[in-house]
């Protein structure tokens, strides 16, 4: 596996390298910063056959998409209910890959990490039709998901 290396984050993954990355890391952990209303009308990733749960926590609150202030302070203690320890590997993903960059350069800086993007998302890019899930990201990936 591979990965770019960027200023203040780990680097970015393919949503299916970050599966690999959390199928091979005992220790790694997925965060999926997108909204309620997101995990709820489109989906989460599903990585319970890898033994694991994903964190959720939201970076930005659905409907005024302002950033949470206290995100870094809410996700450590998330962090220490959950005994995930510092030098974990961090995995964050959201629907297209921008806000979960901003979420690791976030924790990286409170000292974490590494810390990396899934940079195709959840849903992944707009297609030629200007819908997603259908062009890249975790759901067309054929990676396990599920809608609650």
């Amino acid at each position: 596996m591979s990965y770019q290396n960027f200023a203040g984050y780990a680097g970015d993954l393919l949503a299916v390298d970050a599966y690999a990355l959390l199928e091979g890391d005992a220790s790694a952990v997925l965060i999926d910063v997108r909204t309620k209303a997101e995990w709820a009308y489109v989906g989460t990733p599903d990585i319970h056959a890898l033994g694991k749960t994903p964190l959720f926590l939201e970076w930005q609150t659905y409907p005024s998409m302002a950033v949470d202030a206290d995100f870094a302070a809410r996700l450590e203690a998330l962090f220490q209910s959950g005994g995930v320890e510092r030098g974990a590997s961090l995995v964050f993903l959201c629907r297209s890959g921008a806000r979960s960059r901003q979420a690791a350069i976030a924790m990286t800086s409170a000292g974490w990490g590494p810390c990396f993007n899934v940079s195709d998302g959840f849903e992944g890019p707009l297609d030629d039709s200007r819908r997603r899930g259908g062009a890249g990201g975790w759901k067309a990936g054929g990676l396990p998901w599920a809608q609650t």
